[in-house]
């Protein structure tokens, strides 16, 4: 039995989607390394090359949707959906209910670092700063085409 979700009808002047093709990958953790400089020690943090090349990959996917527009500066509302790999080990009498959506990846990656790496990929290309988006809806599911798929909704 499905739950039953609170519907808000909300009127938007614009609709963007980006879709950004191939395995979805959500934010990897800060890495630290220490560095010497001058006899002295001094602790680095950086983000892994896989989480900057695929906000890399965000960010020219949409930067090609946005063409010459502007970046946003107003309140905006996000739908990101992570369509990840239907597993192999995942008998095949359930893969019509994985790709129909009542099966949903219950398993890490947690849909927050999908978002984090979606909301990097996209600031200062679709909006000024993603502290402009208000309304986030976040999802996984399963997929024979595994992609992320970022709606942004402009009022």
């Amino acid at each position: 039995m499905r739950p039953a979700f609170l519907v808000v009808v909300m009127e938007f002047s614009k609709q963007l989607s980006i879709v950004v093709p191939g395995e979805p990958v959500a934010k990897g953790r800060p890495k630290h390394r220490v560095i010497s400089t001058g006899g002295k020690n001094f602790t680095q943090t950086y983000t892994p090359a896989k989480t900057r090349n695929y906000e890399n990959l965000i960010r020219a996917e949409a930067a090609r949707v946005m063409g010459e527009t502007v970046p946003y500066d107003c309140r905006l509302w996000m739908v990101v959906t992570a369509y990840r790999s239907i597993p192999k080990s995942m008998p095949k009498k359930h893969l019509p209910a994985a790709i129909a959506g009542d099966i949903a990846p219950i398993t890490k990656p947690d849909s927050d670092n999908y978002l984090k790496a979606a909301l990097d990929g996209l600031n200062t290309v679709v909006f000024r700063d993603d502290s402009l988006v208000a309304d986030v809806t976040v999802r996984k599911r399963y997929s024979d085409q595994p992609r992320l798929v970022i709606e942004v909704f402009v009022p």
